[in-house]
């Protein structure tokens, strides 16, 4: 279970708009890979070799990914370039492994608690990625800068504010899957608890 940040994407522009506009949305994708297995620990090897690749050498259970584009439109007037528009697109993808051989009552119930747990953990993920997109949206609500006509103080502002926001927000997605992961952690009882270790 990992999460990865893809890239952030950010347009700027300088246009006439006649009224202020903010919001933000959410695009969801979900893929699944498939695992077979008899046993709790033969669906963990089934996910440890068939699992998302996490760095070069290794796969998670499960992952969470997302990129984030913004589109922010500025406009300068009455001594001060303002931000007029302010619309943010998450693009947020879950992969899941997906029980694909018939398996015993014990062991099918065994395996609806793990990937209960499994999809809460990436779905705080993709709650900690929402919180990050309102709070970028709410540091440049409202953003305005006096004597920039070309808008080039507004746009770095906002591109600095927007930075300050991810770098928060990253801290507390890597704060929360070390907490997760620790020795005695959530993910170790739910995997344990899978293979029916006492």
């Amino acid at each position: 279970m990992r999460r990865t940040v893809l890239t952030c994407l950010v347009a700027i522009g300088a246009l006439c708009a006649p009224e202020a506009l903010a919001g933000t949305r959410a695009v969801v994708q979900t893929r699944t890979y498939d695992i077979t297995g008899s046993s709790g620990a033969a669906l963990v090897d089934a996910m440890d070799s068939k699992g998302p690749r996490h760095g070069f050498m290794t796969h998670a259970i499960a992952t969470t990914a997302y990129t984030v584009d913004w589109n922010l439109n500025a406009t300068e007037g009455n001594g001060f370039c303002r931000m007029r528009r302010i619309n943010g697109t998450l693009n947020l993808s879950y992969t899941f492994p997906r029980l694909a051989s018939p398996a015993a009552p014990e062991l099918k119930r065994r395996w609806g608690r793990f990937f209960a747990g499994v999809r809460a953990h990436e779905e705080t993920h993709g709650r900690i990625a929402r919180e990050m997109m309102r709070a970028t949206e709410r540091s440049i609500t409202g953003l305005r800068i006096a004597n920039d006509p070309s808008c080039y103080k507004t746009r770095r502002e906002a591109q600095l504010r927007i930075k300050a926001v991810y770098a928060e927000y990253e801290a507390n997605q890597n704060a929360f899957d070390r907490r997760e992961h620790s020795k005695g952690g959530h993910v170790e009882h739910l995997i344990a608890a899978l293979i029916k270790k006492p």
